[in-house]
């Protein structure tokens, strides 16, 4: 009998092949404020394959200029055929891939959660740790609001969740440059 012409298939392989290089971007674009501005970004990543993770937009200083905060997990497709695009598009002023380690980012989340009478001393000081703030109370239940890293805020959720979380809401990051140091 005739061997196997198959190839060896390795892990290195496997990973390669997913289309993710996992690398987060988070870019942050000055735009124009302007109606349908957010829906052609959107279309413009979704056009090129790319899954946005977090979006949060706002106001700037400027009230004619809002600043959109994404994160992206790089693809096949470099970052830089989007970026080259975005440019293009009428609406957008600005736009910075920008370095974590340059870079202040926070998150936003607000965790409903069982919390009877036997639990509600042991969630309280996981909200006192992860320096969360306890913004509503009932008989059964307690919400807590936590702003950090996504990373903090994921411990958090690791603590919670054995106790019964009932419902989760996160914003998405938000993140500014961080300051050079003067000379």
């Amino acid at each position: 009998m005739a061997e196997s012409q198959t190839p060896e298939l390795k892990l290195e392989d496997l990973e390669a092949s997913s289309g993710l290089t996992g690398r987060k971007h988070l870019l942050s674009l000055m735009v124009e404020n302007r109606p349908g501005v957010l829906a052609r970004v959107a279309l413009l990543f979704s056009r090129r394959g790319f899954n946005i993770d977090t979006l949060a937009v706002g106001p700037t200083d400027d009230p004619d200029i809002s600043r959109i905060t994404l994160t992206v997990d790089g693809a096949v497709h470099p970052i830089d055929q989007v970026t080259k695009q975005l440019h293009k598009l009428v609406n957008v002023i600005k736009i910075r891939d920008m370095e974590p380690d340059a870079t202040v980012s926070r998150e936003m989340a607000l965790f409903k959660v069982n919390s009877p009478a036997e639990n509600r001393a042991e969630i309280m000081e996981f909200a006192q740790i992860f320096r969360a703030q306890i913004v509503d109370v009932s008989r059964r239940t307690m919400t807590i609001e936590v702003t950090g890293t996504s990373e903090k805020i994921d411990a958090f959720e690791r603590m919670v969740r054995p106790h019964g979380l009932i419902e989760m809401a996160r914003t998405g990051e938000v993140a500014i440059l961080r300051s050079r140091p003067e000379s």
